[in-house]
């Protein structure tokens, strides 16, 4: 088809000309129409089109392609919403800049206030001080007016006034005023840049020069020297000598602060000595007390224990001392009746809520008699594995009960018991329980006793003993009169007025309440409120429970408590001191904390090169039994780790990795995992997701309520690791008639079982002269041509040794059997 087929070609009104680019740097210029745009210029007095008939968006023809009403009509609704927006976003803006400025001109405001009252301080304070100046210079010509009155001619007064000064007072005058003149701009200016200047955002935000004024006697010495310097004498400052506190250890830098030189000046004293320091290096008690003579200060030396100074025991005087209860522990052997005799006392039920029937806590309870009197009473566990509950009850006490049992007499706590009674040097009542049963003989109870210096009144000796039985109630007055007629004679005395003091019975780690303590007020009387510090924690008294649970105020001596408000669980056995402020509590529990990690840390690191490795050699044949315990109060998890350190020999023993208070976690569990061992819980349970931790990493968790299962059942395990006995039972000797050679099998020892029998799986001695040759098993037992399991006695065999043929005739064999037999602890 050609150009010119017959067709008009396309008239072009508004020519246009567009050149185009091609590769290689070729161009073309091509003809265009353009085209112009049409404005609609509306008629004048035309109407606006109303919304009602006229399409949305405009005539449908000038709207884009593909656009229908609906998509329109978004567009527009989306449009008027981001207008609405930009009219509200604008308004807030408006509404934000507007407070802005109200907020800025009321900190301008006061801060204009703020330094107009500082200005009319100032001006007040320094027109005071103008005013004493004055008064004092008016003072002093007084006095200088009638010390030497002068005669002043009247004709030659105007020519003295008139008279210039000597020209050497002018030359000495010159320079002092030239000095003054700078000195006074000087201060001028720097109180001018003090008070004036532009207000930046630091200055309006902290009010002035940033919180800090000068105090009026910082202001009095600066007037004081300025004054010294106007009138010519030396302002130079003399030295304070002070006395400095030096500790066993002390950094250059603090060292410096504490003589309150410059630290640049003390590097420079030790450089001088030959002791290279820095600022923030710590040099020893001997090198700074020779620096801090050579500044002239007094050296004060101080220790870290010097922190516990301010809870010394203080002696009370004797007009403050006031009659307090007695203080009496229950002791004796496991089961004897302990508890069930001071339930009939106080009319309670303690022993039906231990597990097993038997203490394992030891309780604090006050018990008020039919005369009025009161009577503190502290019970302790029988078992053997609670030796420092005992311990600690014969301590704090005033009186000893030792409990017996008629029917079982003395046994090995009721001796441990008097021991420490005796070690404590306290007064002992012998209460002589159970009189009421048939096989009950109380004479022997008291013979017995006679072996361990105990010498009852019955037996002409000084100790009270009583006869009672808790079941009945028979003897409990004679037993209380006999406690009330002891401690009249102690006569205890204590100050109630004064900061209290006590001992730690028991710790436990509550969940709802925290760290909790039970102690027993030595002296003083602890308050809600106070703050103390105990053992390696502190705290401050957030309530107080006495034994009956209900919550009481204060707590005078000899009163059992519980106390709230620790930040940790002490150890049983502390002691309790009220100090006066928190500082003082945080400062000592922080030393004695870390007194006892370095105690720790020394007692493991005391160890030579040679006992590390002696050690290691000793322990590779040891076995160990990882355990971790968790318990419910402090002193049964004490006790727990005390009985499983005496469980093992010198083949196997068990490891307490972890200890504490409190319920199982999943810290617990993590431990227990990385290192294979069991977590045994006493008197405890685990949280939810200890449980679930457990569960997948399979740890195993032991729950226990009586000491009893424990310990045996550590203890058995503890025995699985126990090598097994193996002992050799003898069952035959054969002795050797001839010896053959078999092509292909050895030689075969032609035998007679002379005694017993010969077992083919039996072991084997070669006996040559009655001397062991080879010991080993046998390959072959043959009777005849067959292979027998055995021959019995006065039978002919033949033998064979595996791999051994050194053998030869009249060679007796041994035949033994060998059995392992487990061992226990």
């Amino acid at each position: 088809m050609s150009d010119s087929d017959g067709k008009k070609p396309l008239g072009i009104s508004r020519p246009g000309s567009v050149k185009q680019s091609f590769s290689h740097g070729r161009t073309k210029s091509v003809v265009v129409e353009t085209k112009r745009k049409r404005v609609v210029v509306p008629k004048p007095g035309a109407a606006k089109p109303t919304g009602t008939g006229a399409p949305i968006g405009g005539d449908p023809s000038k709207r884009p392609a593909g656009i229908s009403d609906v998509e329109m009509a978004r567009r527009m609704k989306a449009l008027q919403a981001a207008k609405s927006r930009e009219v509200e976003d604008a308004a807030k803006r408006e509404a934000d800049d507007k407070a802005r400025a109200e907020e800025r001109e009321r900190r301008l405001a006061e801060i204009a206030a703020k330094e107009a009252a500082d200005k009319e301080r100032d001006e007040a304070v320094q027109a005071k001080q103008d005013e004493e100046e004055r008064k004092k210079a008016d003072a002093a010509a007084a006095a200088q007016a009638a010390a030497a009155p002068a005669v002043v001619d009247p004709e030659l007064a105007p020519a003295q006034r008139r008279a210039p000064p000597s020209s050497g007072a002018t030359a000495a005058a010159a320079p002092r005023k030239k000095e003054d003149d700078r000195d006074t701009r000087k201060n001028k200016g720097q109180d001018d840049a003090r008070k004036g200047g532009k207000l930046t955002l630091n200055q309006a935000l902290r009010g002035g020069e940033g919180g800090r004024h000068r105090s009026m006697a910082q202001m009095k010495r600066k007037q004081d020297r300025a004054r010294q310097k106007a009138m010519g004498q030396n302002v130079e400052r003399e030295k304070v000598m002070r006395e400095v506190q030096l500790p066993e250890a002390i950094t250059v830098s603090e060292l410096a602060n504490r003589m309150t030189e410059k630290v640049s000046a003390v590097v420079k004293s030790l450089m001088t000595n030959g002791i290279m320091a820095t600022q923030n290096q710590t040099i020893d008690a001997d090198t700074a007390e020779l620096i801090i003579e050579e500044f002239g200060h007094k050296v004060v030396r101080v220790s870290d224990a010097d922190v516990e100074d301010v809870i010394n025991i203080i002696e009370d005087d004797p007009k403050d001392l006031k009659g307090r209860p007695p203080v009496i522990t229950i002791m004796g052997h496991v089961d004897h009746g302990k508890t069930s005799l001071l339930d009939a006392i106080r009319n309670a039920k303690v022993v039906a809520g231990e597990a097993g029937g038997i203490t394992q806590h030891i309780g604090a309870y006050q018990v008020t008699t039919d005369n009025g009197s009161v009577l503190t009473f502290l019970d302790t566990p029988g078992h053997a594995a609670f030796t420092s509950m005992r311990a600690r009850g014969a301590q704090v006490t005033d009186i000893v009960v030792l409990v017996v049992a008629a029917d079982d007499a003395v046994m090995p706590q009721t001796i441990e018991a008097i021991a420490h009674a005796q070690a404590a040097n306290v007064p002992m009542i012998v209460a002589i329980n159970k009189c009421d049963r048939p096989a009950a003989n109380p004479d022997k109870v008291r013979t017995d006793l006679l072996q361990h210096s105990v010498i009852v009144e019955k037996m002409s000796g000084e100790v009270q003993d009583v006869e009672v039985s808790a079941i009945t109630g028979q003897g409990l007055d004679e037993l209380l009169e006999a406690i009330a007629l002891q401690s009249e004679l102690l006569e205890l005395k204590a100050n109630p007025d004064r900061a209290a003091q006590g001992a730690v019975i028991e710790a436990q780690l509550d969940v709802g309440r925290g760290p909790v303590a039970t102690v027993l007020i030595e002296t003083g009387t602890l308050k809600r409120g106070d703050i103390f510090v105990v053992g390696e924690q502190w705290g401050k008294v957030r309530a107080l429970i006495d034994d009956k649970g209900e919550r009481v105020d204060e707590a005078g001596p000899s009163v059992p408590v519980e106390v709230l408000g620790l930040n940790g669980t002490p150890e049983a056995g502390d002691v309790l001191n009220v100090t006066s402020t928190e500082a003082q509590a945080r400062e000592i529990a922080e030393y004695r904390a870390n007194a006892a990690k370095e105690k720790r840390a020394a007692a493991g690191a005391a160890v030579t090169l040679d006992q590390l490795m002696a050690n290691a050699k000793a322990d590779q044949d040891v076995s160990e039994l990882p355990i971790l315990v968790k318990g419910d109060v402090q002193g049964s998890t004490e006790a727990i780790v005390q009985a499983m350190a005496k469980i093992g020999n010198d083949e196997v023993r068990v490891r307490v990795l972890h200890s504490g208070v409190g319920a199982i976690t999943e810290s617990d569990i993590a431990l227990a995992e990385a290192s294979g061992a069991p977590v045994i819980g006493f008197n405890v349970r685990a949280n939810a997701s200890a449980r679930n931790s457990a569960n997948q990493k399979g740890v195993e968790i032991r729950y226990y309520s009586i000491i009893y299962d424990l310990v045996d059942d550590v203890k058995a395990a503890a025995s699985g690791l126990l090598s097994a006995e193996v002992r050799e039972n003898f069952i035959g000797y054969a002795k050797i008639k001839e010896v053959f050679k078999v092509s292909h099998v050895g030689k075969i020892a032609g035998c007679l079982v002379t005694e017993g029998v010969a077992r083919r799986s039996a072991g084997v001695r070669l006996l040559r002269d009655d001397v062991v040759i080879h010991e080993g098993t046998l390959k072959t037992l043959k009777r005849f041509k067959d292979e027998v399991p055995e021959v019995q006695s006065g039978q002919e065999c033949g033998m064979a040794f595996e791999n051994y043929e050194d053998i030869r005739a009249d060679d007796v064999i041994e035949i033994f059997e060998r059995e392992e037999v487990e061992r226990n602890l």
